[in-house]
């Protein structure tokens, strides 16, 4: 599969089937978003990986929001992982006061994305949470209240004849401008 191929298969999966994921594979997501780039290579990340049926069904609930009626597709998933954003370098701080960009939040984008891709490629679906009760899920895993959770992305695997979802996005005529806006 090429790139673009990959990434018109990679889609938000909300039906997941009672099948764990191999370490291997999700170890290969990890080193995907391991090596993704970052502003001033900071890599303001890191992961907690929630495999326990226990642990991830009270994380299930938690991405339900403070409302409790969210994402009710995540209680299905087998692993959630959790994105915790952490302290960039000095200069990305100095350079996010100067140009007033949180570069962080775009580096969690990144190093997502290539999780995702790269669980796409191992024949897994992911869906990206940013809808969720965060005192909680830093409560289950244990993040200190000081820290952000960026993101939650469920893994596993879907249904065979999982529907494919055709993409409807903007033509390029819409979005793309040559030479000036």
């Amino acid at each position: 599969m090429n790139f673009i191929e990959l990434s018109e298969a990679r889609q938000s999966a909300r039906k997941y089937i009672d099948k764990p994921v191999e370490k291997d594979k999700l170890m290969r997501c990890l080193e995907a978003a391991r090596i993704a780039p970052s502003a001033s290579n900071s890599q303001p990340w890191s992961f907690v990986i929630a495999d326990d049926p226990i642990l991830v069904k009270k994380l299930a609930k938690a991405a339900r929001g403070p409302l409790g009626s969210f994402n009710n597709f995540v209680k299905q998933v087998p692993v959630i992982v959790t994105i915790v954003l952490e302290k960039p370098k000095t200069v990305t701080e100095i350079g996010m006061k100067v140009k007033e960009k949180e570069w962080p939040l775009i580096d969690i984008g990144i190093t997502a994305e290539h999780f995702c891709l790269q669980a796409t490629e191992e024949g897994l679906g992911t869906c990206m949470l940013g809808w969720f009760d965060e005192p909680e899920v830093q409560r289950l895993l244990n993040i200190p209240p000081s820290k952000t959770v960026a993101l939650l992305i469920t893994l596993g695997y879907t249904p065979d004849g999982y529907k494919h979802r055709k993409k409807i996005r903007k033509s390029m005529s819409k979005i793309v401008r040559w030479n000036k806006y």
